[in-house]
């Protein structure tokens, strides 16, 4: 890349984009260049004549957020290089598009200031003329442009391996240079060649089968579903902030009284909350269909006459009669990203012929990058797509066919019954999904509307709960089912050890695991206990180190042998550790020998608890890598030890997507 390019001498603006890799390196194609800038022997003034702007892509779920977009800057600007545009900084873990395509933006109207700027001079002019006719170019319709037209040609350094990520891969010619205009064009509502101009594989319109009336009787309010399904309604008695004000996520510790519903679980289990969809969404769907004004309407399903659908049935989440709010706020799952048959079927209700084709693109076979980036992965929901495409107007029938049900969020318990009689405590992430392209910022489902049913009585840790003086009635209540567990228990054994991982919220099972030990512990203090270790992990210390002082408690008393936690985001300490264990396989890896041991010899338990899609996959890997140099096997057969561990229920998940 550096050889393409004399930065050494270059007087034209200069852009960045660069990724990192690993634990904060620069990726691949950037290393030579960084060793370069890196030369100690190069004066502070070396790039004094070079004015840059830099995007740094990279991902908050991991260490060293930025780390090599952030090496290149700081050693540019201390070898004299001057920004001419604010560096940004992407996050792949809520959304790059978030900052990249402001940044984007924002970068030509920078370009011309600083090109105008360049011209006062005329050694500056005469070297941008020189520029011009150098690297005259065509436009996308292959058009030149002539001198007064052309307001740039942006050479883009391409540093990144990883730009291809989730459809923003920057196609470089043989030369690797393009221009920035062709960059990130396509969108959810516009296509960019070749599959604008494509022909395309449609699938099948999908047979309706359903019709919809609404009759002119005005209906009661009705209550949630509950009784029928299991669902008990129980009272919040407490809600705690477990996070600092400035952490990442908030993390809020909900107790539940069910002591009047009798209702009993073992340290594990997890009980299945009943959320609503927003009131403000289901509103403005309501407007979005024309059916405001009949929002209180009995609604009635029933089978089309003639439907070639085989096997057609009305779908039982949606009760005859009940009012279409009703309807829309606790049975269907209007927050779903609509599947490919949906998006298809939407076209025959679509008026606008560009509007057609887009939505025909992002159900086809060529659109499939397109409906990944800009449906599925950017959790695009129906609501989304009749923002975007205003001329669709679909039928009720169409969205009680493809809708799915609203479904229950379940949660884990994070108490032992022994310790809190008649309560259980669940613990949640509220989750954010920043604003994108697609869609406005907003909150997870099930948590943004429990972090905003239980405001009034949400306390910070370490205060005195002012709900101990409200009565019953006047607490938030929420619908919850027992979701029993049928093997994330402790062992029947209390002398065999266990092993259990759990960052962040993931810790919730263990709390009742450990409080559960610490009762057993009291009432038996002549039995005899297995080692419990914890491998906990969090971003910051002193921010979101959920339970800590219980934590340190269940240390200090014995009921848990060996606490062992690492923060992700904290700075290094003064002694500047070498390779500080970041994540939990780090620690698993530092403690091999006492794992391995606790598994292969003594027969343990191992649990892990958390996100599936990293964490999880990573402590898999890591226990593969501990058992194999253990026992110095291959990966194979490390794998076939691994199952057999999960055949023997010692090695179990409670892992979530």
């Amino acid at each position: 890349m550096y050889s393409q390019y004399n930065l050494d001498s270059e007087i034209r603006p200069v852009v960045f984009m660069v990724s990192t890799t690993g634990d904060g390196d620069p990726p691949d194609t950037a290393q030579k260049f960084v060793r370069k800038i890196k030369n100690k022997s190069l004066p502070h003034h070396h790039f004094s004549h070079l004015r840059y702007a830099l995007l740094a892509l990279g991902d908050t779920n991991y260490a060293n957020f930025c780390n090599g977009g952030k090496t290149i800057d700081s050693r540019l600007q201390q070898l004299g290089a001057k920004h001419f545009y604010p560096t940004g900084h992407a996050d792949d873990g809520t959304g790059l598009e978030v900052v990249v395509d402001p940044w984007i933006e924002g970068l030509w109207d920078a370009l011309k200031k600083t090109f105008s700027s360049m011209a006062t001079s005329d050694q500056q002019d005469a070297d941008l003329s020189d520029c011009t006719q150098d690297n005259f170019h065509k436009t996308a319709s292959g058009q030149e442009k002539n001198k007064s037209d052309l307001e740039v040609d942006l050479h883009l350094l391409k540093l990144s391996e990883a730009d291809s990520q989730k459809g923003k891969e920057i196609k470089s010619d043989s030369s690797d240079v393009e221009t920035l205009s062709t960059v990130l064009v396509a969108s959810l509502k516009q296509s960019v060649p070749p599959l604008s101009q494509s022909a395309l594989s449609v699938p099948a319109l999908p047979a309706s089968y359903l019709e919809v009336r609404l009759e002119q009787v005005s209906t009661e309010r009705e209550p949630v579903p509950s009784d029928k399904d299991g669902y008990h309604e129980v009272s919040i008695s407490k809600a705690v902030q477990l996070t600092q004000d400035d952490a990442v996520k908030a993390a809020i510790l909900l107790e539940l009284d069910i002591s009047e519903q009798n209702l009993a679980y073992q340290p594990g289990d997890g009980f299945d909350i009943l959320c609503p969809n927003r009131a403000s969404e289901v509103e403005e769907l309501l407007l979005r269909l024309d059916l405001q004004t009949r929002k209180n309407c009995a609604v009635q399903v029933n089978l089309l006459k003639n439907s070639s659908k085989k096997a057609a049935k009305v779908p039982l989440h949606i009760p005859q009669n009940g009012s279409l709010q009703f309807i829309l706020t606790w049975c269907l799952e209007i927050r779903s990203a609509p599947k490919k048959a949906f998006v298809r079927a939407l076209v025959d209700f679509t008026q606008n012929g560009s509007e057609k084709r887009r939505l025909l693109e992002l159900c086809s076979k060529e659109g499939s990058a397109d409906y990944n980036s800009f449906v599925r992965d950017a959790n695009v929901c129906l609501l989304d797509l009749l923002r975007a495409f205003p001329s669709c107007l679909p039928p009720l029938s169409l969205l009680f066919e493809h809708l799915p049900k609203l479904q229950p969020r379940a949660y884990s318990a994070a108490s032992s019954s022994l310790q809190h009689p008649g309560k259980v405590n669940l613990v949640f992430n509220v989750v954010e999904f920043p604003a994108r392209p697609e869609h406005p910022a907003r909150k997870g489902l099930c948590t943004g509307w429990l972090a905003g049913h239980v405001s009034s009585i949400l306390r910070p840790l370490g205060t005195v709960p002012a709900s101990e003086h409200l009565g019953t009635s006047a607490l938030p209540k929420v619908h919850v089912r027992p979701r029993p567990s049928s093997t994330f228990h402790l062992p029947a054994d209390p002398s065999v050890p266990v092993v259990m991982v759990g960052p962040g919220t993931g810790v919730a099972p263990f709390i009742g695991f450990l409080q559960q030990r610490e009762k057993e512990r009291e009432a038996n203090r002549e039995a005899t206990f297995g080692e419990m270790w914890l491998f906990f992990g969090c971003r910051h210390k002193d921010k979101d180190f959920l339970f800590r002082e219980e934590l340190e408690r269940f240390a200090h008393n014995g009921t848990l042998s060996h606490l062992i936690v690492c923060f992700s985001r904290d700075e290094p300490d003064a002694a500047g550790t070498v390779n500080r264990p970041t994540y939990v396989q780090h620690n698993l890896r530092l403690h091999a020998k006492n794992v391995a041991s606790i598994l292969l010899k003594d027969k343990g338990s191992l649990y892990v608890c958390g996100d599936a899609k990293n964490m999880a996959k990573d402590v898999n890997d890591t226990l593969l890598e501990i058992i194999g140099n253990e026992l110095q096997i291959d990966k194979l057969d490390a794998m076939k030890t691994v199952a057999g561990l999960r055949e023997e229920k010692r090695y179990l998940q409670d892992i979530w997507s």
